[in-house]
């Protein structure tokens, strides 16, 4: 039951602990946890802990990901968990099929579970991000991300949603789902706020409750296993949607009952619903990071809000805790942590946390009340008795991805969620005429369905890997023709019959964490090459509808301006004929069903949310709407506005306040390339031009011999550390018409180097090479603090060209860390 928070005034001296990150719990509202304890399985548990090594305790404690764990070490270790992130997937393939990822659960499963050493032989859980369906399986049902569904108002259809999901996700074996984000976003800058429902935290409030009972059943449910039900995680405590300026991981400096308010009241209805898991946040609160901050972990979330459940960190997390590294972090033990999310480090954190223990330096009963809270909700899932996974039920029913069924369930929430800002009265479309389908979005069902989609950014996969799935184009096709009309796909707007309408889809790219963040409320410069095609087609007197795929609000008023009609399809999955069901009409020239959407958060007037409101938090148009006179929106030029922090060079120039230097590594020349042509090395060496994506957008090196270094140098050190922690890329685009005796590609810091050998071979056309930045680090860089972030040094005579150098990670050929 929900208890009103104490209305205090607050004294300095509680002041100051808010300002130096500490909570005070007893301004928190408090709850209880409304999972019974079964006496079976406190039998059980306390049977267990008795018989358990220390090593077996430890292992409970720790959780690997797919990608760097065999179910020989699972045996080894004890370990308590795997999961499988954005990037990994069994046999080393993220893109294997259904049966591969059910068969990989057995096989971990049977590794759990052998005593053959003596052992307890505990089962361990697989936890997957199943955050808009079971979107790592190539063929399932693929909702709309949250702030799609937070625009449709509709809490039932989120119960559903959850209950397929669950079912999917059991298809293949799994039995926990990262999910939902419960996050409020408030600064949408922030990469991942399309994974949040809303800004408004009574919104979001309202959604978390049923998809939590969607995915677990009801709060008394015990025995999930028997059913069609999964472990949910709510995620992530605290304010990951608050940092300041929407950076990823970043800090939050706001006061404690805003903490509270805003970003604590979705908790409430989670710990009502019984959540099992909660996951927490990389973000810090006053400059403490949650993962480390005991005053919220322990003294809100488990004590004040009785959450009974486990608490598990997010990927490396604990690394960024004070004190701390990946490797080790006792911190995060103490502050309430149960279970570590270590990756790639699960052993060196498995073997630090043992030594600890058998130390006496972690107290025995922190670790026995980690084990026991995980090993509870091992029981209420069943995972003690339900066998090995191929074995329970709805396993190996793969007939159930992407049922048409879930199919309805998925385009419903896809109609409901549009959101109409404009109609001049060419809404809804008569299905009988000629319809032209255009822009560079409408036959793209991976850039539709978003980051976390089938990969961790979303990229690198096309239409051939959904199957079953229905584009916006294919959709908009079958409506059109259904009714006894034509429809031309047509990206660039061209024609050669003129047709009686347009639907110009454009919008965002897939992305994820780290890739999301931007500086401006504003698309990419190339990704508004459709506004010119609005324009064009509207100047030939052809009806145009701007659809826009996105996953926050963006400055769009070319686009509004240009358009008879506007709509926002958020990031509408695999269903995109839910679109159709709303922009055609039918024969009669009556809307089949019409716009229900609102808007779940502000839509900008101009790139910055704070320079004013175009439409407010609920608006939404519908067929009943009546006409609006337009009045013509400022348009701004964003080209400036569109710098991204991990864009370093492009379009033949470094990022601002850097440089592009060419140093020779034994004599100390250096020479700054400002202007080409230009020598350097005392003529060794010519920097030209080259053609790249634009005319003259790269730079090419010509050495004549010698050693040779090629650099970029910025004023202020660049940290990317988050960035390391994840499977983010130093991203070197390059052609080469003559290949060096050597190569070596690193970064520098003040007092570290971290390079790794780079074969350079021939090649006709730029190559994008990547090598991850965990093997810069590993190589010795110290990524906190990077003076010269790309270095390409070569030896012997060479000549290449650079087109562009970033992070990111949708590398055409990784290259091996030496």
């Amino acid at each position: 039951m929900t208890q009103s928070a104490d209305a205090t005034i607050e004294q300095p001296a509680v002041a100051l602990a808010s300002a130096q990150g500490m909570a005070n719990p007893d301004i928190w509202p408090a709850y209880d946890y409304p999972v019974p304890l079964q006496p079976d399985d406190e039998a059980r548990i306390a049977g267990l802990l008795a018989a358990m090594t220390i090593e077996e305790k430890v292992g409970q404690l720790v959780q690997a990901d797919l990608c760097c764990v065999t179910p020989e070490d699972v045996k080894t270790y004890n370990l308590g968990s795997i999961l499988v992130g954005g990037n990994s997937g069994p046999n080393g393939n993220d893109l294997s099929p259904a049966p591969d990822w059910l068969a990989a659960a057995d096989e971990f499963y049977l590794s759990s579970v052998d005593t053959s050493d003596g052992g307890v032989g505990i089962p361990l859980v697989w936890g997957t991000d199943a955050v808009h369906g079971h979107s790592n399986i190539i063929g399932a049902t693929l909702f709309p991300h949250n702030i799609g569904l937070g625009a449709m108002r509709d809490v039932a259809l989120i119960e559903k949603i959850g209950a397929i999901t669950a079912k999917e996700i059991r298809v293949t074996g799994q039995e926990w789902t990262f999910a939902p984000t419960v996050a409020v976003p408030q600064d949408f800058r922030w990469g991942r706020a399309y994974e949040g429902y809303s800004s408004d935290p009574d919104l979001v409030a309202s959604y978390v409750g049923a998809m939590v009972r969607g995915l677990q059943g009801p709060p008394g449910n015990d025995d999930l296993l028997s059913g069609p039900y999964v472990i949910a995680s709510t995620k992530h405590f605290l304010a990951d949607g608050g940092t300041d300026n929407g950076v990823d991981q970043g800090d939050s400096s706001i006061s404690e009952e805003d903490l509270r308010d805003i970003h604590g009241k979705p908790y409430g209805p989670a710990i009502a619903e019984g959540v099992s898991t909660v996951m927490i946040s990389f973000s810090s609160w006053h400059g403490k990071k949650m993962t480390g901050n005991k005053s919220l972990v322990t003294g809100v979330l488990k004590d004040r809000m009785d959450f009974g459940g486990f608490v598990v960190s997010d990927w490396n997390a604990h690394g960024q805790v004070a004190g701390c590294t990946n490797e080790s972090c006792p911190q995060a033990l103490m502050a309430g942590i149960d279970m570590y999310m270590a990756p790639d480090t699960w052993k060196p954190v498995y073997e630090d946390l043992l030594a600890r223990a058998k130390a006496g330096t972690i107290p025995m009963a922190r670790i026995d009340d980690a084990v026991t809270k995980i090993l509870r909700v091992k029981g209420r899932l069943g995972l003690f008795d339900a066998g090995k996974p191929s074995d329970r039920p709805l396993s190996g029913q793969y007939e159930l991805l992407g049922a048409p069924e879930h199919r309805a369930v998925a385009r419903e929430a896809v109609r409901k969620s549009l959101v109409l800002l404009k109609n001049e009265g060419i809404l809804p479309i008569a299905p009988g005429g000629r319809l032209l389908v255009a822009g560079d979005g409408a036959d793209d069902i991976a850039r539709q369905s978003g980051g976390w989609t089938l990969t961790w950014q979303g990229t690198g996969v096309d239409n051939s890997h959904f199957p079953g799935a229905t584009s916006i184009w294919d959709g908009l096709k079958q409506a059109v023709e259904a009714g006894g009309g034509s429809a031309v796909h047509s990206p660039d707007g061209s024609f050669t019959q003129r047709p009686d309408a347009a639907v110009v889809v454009f919008g965002e790219t897939p992305y994820a964490e780290f890739q999301g963040d931007r500086a401006a409320l504003a698309l990419d410069p190339e990704l508004t090459k459709p506004y010119d095609t609005i324009r064009e087609l509207k100047a030939k007197g052809i009806p145009v509808v701007a659809l826009m795929v996105t996953g926050r609000p963006l400055y769009t008023n070319p686009a509004l301006n240009a358009a008879d009609a506007f709509a926002v399809a958020w990031l509408p999955g695999s269903e995109g004929g839910g679109i159709a069901d709303v922009l055609i009409g039918d024969t009669s020239g009556n809307a089949r069903y019409d716009f229900a959407g609102k808007l779940p958060a502000d839509w900008p007037r101009t790139t910055l949310l704070s320079e004013g409101v175009l439409y407010p938090y609920g608006y939404g148009l519908d067929y009943s709407s009546p006409a609006q006179g337009w009045a013509a929106l400022p348009e701004l030029d964003t080209e400036a506005l569109a710098g991204d922090s991990r864009l370093w060079f492009s379009a033949g120039a470094p990022a601002a306040r850097w440089s592009l230097l060419v140093t020779g590594e034994t004599t100390g020349e250096q020479t700054r390339i400002t202007t080409v042509p230009a020598e350097a090395l005392g003529g060794r060496a010519r920097i030209t031009a080259e053609n790249y994506l634009v005319q003259e957008g790269a730079r090419r090196f010509t050495i004549a011999s010698g050693n040779a270094s090629v650099q970029l140098r910025n004023f202020e050190p660049v940290n990317i550390d988050r960035e390391t922690n994840a499977d983010i890329m130093l991203l070197v685009t390059a052609k080469v018409w003559e290949s060096p005796t050597s190569a070596r590609l690193g970064a520098i810091g003040e007092g570290s180097r971290g390079f790794t050998a780079f074969d350079m071979p021939q090649n006709d056309e730029f190559v994008r090479y990547g090598i991850p930045l965990k093997c810069l680090r590993s190589n010795g860089a110290d990524v906190t603090s990077l003076t010269q972030p790309f270095v390409l040094e070569t030896s012997g005579p060479t000549d290449f060209a650079l087109g562009e150098v970033r992070l990111g990670t949708d590398a055409q050929q990784i290259l091996p860390c030496s």
